[in-house]
């Protein structure tokens, strides 16, 4: 059986992973912070149940999930921003030619090897950017579905909204993306 290491050396073994996993789904350099450390002390608490069917990391991110978890249910309790319905009408104007059946207005860029940009750390950048760039709600929808892998369900039950504003909420954040790396990414950004 596997035994779990000093906790004293948690933070230095698996803070940066903790702490990387949790900024890259909220966006504040605070809050990861905080959940980092309430993860590391609900950890302390529970070490006695550490059963090592996993590694350490994957037992403590795991940990991180659920605190993620009760942190997007606690934002949704707050009071958000109204999506703004013209300015999403605009943005599928500006992409779209609905007099030609919807088609692209500019067509996308060649994106080359997607696997191998995928794989280059300063997209990975331009990618949190552009996430950061979403509007909140937007960004929690994406992060729980597309990042977390959530099913729709979950994530409708996370952030305590229907089923259809959680669809519309993807496909505005997918469009948003598409565009920021299309301009920041595969345009006239850093690779560009």
């Amino acid at each position: 059986m596997t035994q779990l290491s000093s906790a004293d050396r948690w933070l230095d073994d698996h803070g940066d992973a903790l702490y990387g996993f949790a900024f890259q789904r909220l966006r504040n350099r605070d809050a990861a912070e905080d959940l980092v450390q309430e993860t590391l002390l609900a950890a302390w608490r529970s070490r006695a149940s550490f059963a090592a069917n996993s590694s350490e990391r994957t037992w403590l991110i795991g940990i991180l999930k659920h605190k993620l978890a009760d942190h997007w249910r606690h934002s949704a309790r707050q009071p958000s921003e109204a999506l703004d319905p013209e300015a999403v009408d605009d943005l599928i104007d500006q992409t779209f030619d609905m007099t030609k059946g919807g088609h692209w207005r500019v067509a996308p860029s060649a994106w080359n090897n997607p696997d191998a940009a995928l794989e280059q750390q300063q997209f990975w950048q331009v990618f949190v950017d552009c996430v950061g760039a979403l509007p909140p709600a937007q960004a929690q929808a994406f992060s729980l579905c597309e990042l977390d892998g959530l099913k729709g369900e979950e994530a409708c039950k996370a952030m305590q909204i229907a089923a259809t504003n959680l669809w519309v909420m993807l496909h505005r954040a997918r469009l948003h993306l598409r565009q920021c790396l299309e301009i920041n990414w595969f345009g006239n950004g850093p690779n560009g």
